[in-house]
This record gives C-alpha cells, structure tokens and sequence, in this order.
C-alpha cells in the first residue's frame, strides 16, 4: 500500500502511465479580505432595496442605490475620500414610518451697506450666496433657497419666507439634528465675513425622531464578513443591536460563527455628556470618536473614522492609529476643542480622542473600544486597544487557514503512533509543530511576539472523551504598539 496520501487516485490502478492529482493542502498563501459595510438612510429616490445589503461601485453609484443628498451617498463619499480602494458595501435603510424629520432656521435681518458673500455651511459643505446692497432680507433668504435646491448632494432642502430660511432634513430620524448650521467657518483668513448690515441668525437642527430599527437589515447580513461596520447612530437601540450582532457567544465573534467585524461610530456631545456616554457602554466590538464643534456630521465622521483606519489595519492590524489624518472631519474651533486633560480621561471612559494640528488638520490620537469592565465591573483593559481585536481577527483567520489547508481529510492517533513516513495521519504532536512553526511565521512577520515562550506552553492534545478531537490552548502574547515615552531629564550643572 501506498504511503502517499492519494485522496482520488485510486490504489488498484493498472492502466499506464501518468496520472496526475492536485493538492492545494501545503500552497495556500491567500490574503484575508475585509469587507466595509456603511449603513445609512436612503431616499424614495434611491434605486437600493431597503434592508438588503449591495456591493457598492463608488460614490457616484452610492448617488443612485441611495438619492441625492441621502445619508447613504454622503457617508459613502465620506468613506472613499480616505479608502477608495477596499471593498465597500452598503445596507441601505428607509425612513421609520414614523419618524420625524429635522428642521432648523435662518433668520436674515437688515440691510447691506456693501456687497459682498454669505459663506454658508451646512453639514459642513459650504455654499456661497452673493450679496447685493439692493438685496433685502427676502431676496436673500431666496437666494439661499437657489444655492441650495442648485446643489443636489446637501443633505437638506430649503425654503424661505419672508427672510426666514428653513432648512428640512432630507432623511427623516434623530441623525438629522447633528447637521450643523453655520457661517463663515473659514473666518478671514479664508475671506469669509457677513456682508456689512446683514445679520443672520440661526436655529439650531433639531426635533428629528426615531431613526430606522436595525434588526431586519442586520439578519439580512447573514454570514457574510464585514470587519468595518459604519454605524451613523449612537442611540442605544441601535448600538445594542450591533453589539449582539458580534456577540461573542451567540454572535459574529462566537466559536460557531468566527465572522468578526468591528462597528465605528462618532458622537458629538460636551465633555460631560461624552464621559456619560462612553461609560454606559461596554462594548470591545465597537468604538466611538468623541467630538464637539465640528461642522460636521458625527455620521459623516464614522465613515471617515472607518474608512481612516481600514486602510491602516488591513495592511498591518498591529500598527498603531494614532497621528493618521482624517479626510472629511473639519476641525471644531479651538474653543470647542478639548484639553490634553479631558482626553485623557475619555480614554479612560471609553470614548476615542483626536488632535488638531495647526493648520486644523485633524488627526486620530488613541482609537480604543468602549470596552471598560469585565464581567463582576472591574476595571479591564485587555480589549481596551482597537489594535488587540484587529490582530486577534487575523491571527484567528490564519490559524484556521492553515489548520483547514493541511488537516482537513487527515486521520488522527495518539502521540508514539508509529506509522509510515507521508501517510494521511497526524497526531496531536503533529498539529502542535505545525502551530509552533506558524506562530514563528506571525512573529516574524511582527504579528506576535516571544515564540519561546508560546512554545512552552502551548497545549495540544487528544480529547478525553472524543477520540476524533484535538484540544488546544494558543497562549499567544499579541504584538504591542508604542503609544507613549516617558522621560525624567534627570539633568546635571
């Protein structure tokens, strides 16, 4: 008998002379792919089946499945301004029928004494309504009305009556009231300024309710992966029902389900309100950016976040985030900016920080997981880094890679089994080299680190009670990333 493993070649073969049967069980080397999935609203104009999740073919097509101006097509232009080569898909949304849309004003008064511009930003887009010193608080609120209908992709529509402009989400939903209103963002030194004797005053978005419930569109998923899940709420509804999604027991981070996927999320609010937000959540599959003052919206900011980091992890999950430069996030104004102190302890309450540089360059400062406490309300910060979870996904898909590769059709013996040299058998010995050898591999590619001691102590053996099972304890020590140097110039005169 043959001691080469034929898995088709059968062994009482007599006709001549070659036959040849392939084996892919020690050649695969192949790349994890890791999917982007943007969940937002569409209009009634949007080609997308609601709840139905779509490959998406670029921002232009984002325009099409979700309408003009949709919260779907913004947040995906949003995501491609820092990732415009991953793959990307959408899970289109429809208003909730019951929800409410978000309206806010502006409110022109006076008279130009010299002509000049209304710098206007909405959403953070900037649109730009000539002024003349013939023009009256009516023309001028008409005027914005034009600009805006004149652009497609704002997320609002406008109206105006009697000076007053007022400007109506076009997505129905709480999401709605986080599109900001404002003028003259640039300031001077991008030769903004109200025209002399006009003032305008604004209204603040606001009363939208109730976005979309999630669950629907999130069994539709199935079991395909998306490991950068973009979620433009923060309401606990909707966090609640990703945070089953990757549940690790019964979710997409489960034994039987090994999918994976991380949800990012942005959330405007006050120092205050972000240090209450953060601590009433405990989630290491999901991180959210904290922010105040930027013009732009927080969902805006989470395909942005998302987009910021894939591009970084799928190329190396170890290396940290911090000082990589977000695409689309606007910087808020300084006053609105926090202190070196209060983001320290935001990362302390699982909200993700920032910096501004001064040319308002905005740039991630420490990307971490909601994740606080551990199951008796200790504190616990083994999944506190987003890098940890990104490195525990790869290192898990490989594992599996090789283990599926070579010992898919094997037999399995105790260990001391003597049997012949290429025989379709392993032992427990076996599999321990092979994951000894591949742990090697991950350190030294700068995945994992101290193979010694991993070697030491990794245990793999045949089940007690079921024969046809191999048990292991993969005590892997994952790389660090360094995050800060302390130094005490202890000097002398």
């Amino acid at each position: 008998m043959s001691t080469v493993p034929f898995q088709t070649i059968p062994q009482n073969l007599r006709l001549p002379l070659f036959f040849a049967e392939v084996n892919n069980s020690a050649a695969n080397s192949g790349q994890q792919t890791q999917r982007a999935l943007v969940i937002g609203q569409i209009l009634s104009a949007g080609a997308a089946a609601p709840n139905i999740p779509i490959i998406s073919q670029g921002a232009s097509d984002a325009i099409a499945q979700g309408g003009a101006g949709s919260m779907l097509a913004l947040m995906t232009a949003a995501y491609l301004a820092a990732d415009n080569f991953g793959e990307l898909w959408y899970l289109p949304l429809s208003d909730d029928g019951s929800s409410v849309a978000a309206a806010g004003t502006a409110t022109i008064t006076g008279a130009p004494t010299a002509a000049g511009v209304v710098s206007l930003y909405i959403g953070g887009f900037k649109i730009s309504v000539a002024v003349a010193t013939t023009d009256t608080p009516t023309t001028i609120a008409a005027a914005i009305v034009a600009a805006v209908t004149a652009n497609p992709n704002l997320p609002v529509s406008a109206a105006a009556a009697a000076g007053v402009v007022t400007f109506t989400a076009k997505n129905k939903g709480a999401a709605g009231n986080d599109i900001d209103l404002r003028i003259n963002y640039g300031g001077s030194a991008a030769g903004e300024a109200t025209p002399a004797g006009v003032t305008i005053v604004f209204v603040a978005m606001a009363s939208g309710a109730t976005n979309p419930t999630l669950t629907t569109a999130l069994s539709n998923l199935g079991d395909k992966p998306f490991d950068f899940i973009i979620c433009p709420y923060t309401d606990p509804t909707s966090l609640n029902a990703l945070q089953a999604l990757l549940n690790d027991t019964t979710g997409r981070w489960s034994w039987n389900s090994q999918v994976y996927g991380h949800v990012f999320a942005a959330q405007r609010g006050t120092y205050s309100g972000l240090v209450t937000a953060g601590n009433a959540r405990n989630n290491q599959h999901e991180t959210i950016l904290g922010f105040s003052g930027s013009p732009t919206p927080n969902w805006l900011i989470a395909a942005d976040l998302a987009g910021t980091a894939a591009v970084s992890l799928r190329t190396d999950p170890g290396v940290p985030l911090q000082t990589l430069a977000l695409s689309t996030m606007q910087a808020p104004p300084l006053a609105s900016q926090f202190t070196l102190s209060e983001r320290n302890t935001l990362l302390f309450d699982g909200i993700s920080t920032f910096t501004v540089a001064q040319d308002g360059t905005v740039a991630l400062e420490n990307v971490i997981t909601t994740y606080q406490k551990n199951a008796f309300n200790q504190a616990d910060n083994s999944y506190l880094e987003i890098e940890t979870m990104f490195l525990l996904m790869f290192v898990l898909r490989d594992l599996a890679s090789v283990i599926t590769s070579k010992f898919s059709r094997v037999k399995l013996a105790a260990d001391g089994t003597r049997f012949a040299p290429g025989s379709a058998l392993v032992t427990p010995s076996t599999i321990r080299a092979c994951i000894i050898a591949e742990y090697q591999t991950l350190e030294f590619n700068g995945y994992v680190q101290d193979s010694t001691d991993f070697a030491a102590n990794l245990i793999v053996q045949q089940n007690a009670t079921n024969p046809n099972r191999v048990d292991v304890l993969w005590p892997g020590e994952l790389i660090n990333q360094l995050r800060t140097v302390a130094l005490l110039a202890q000097f002398r005169l």
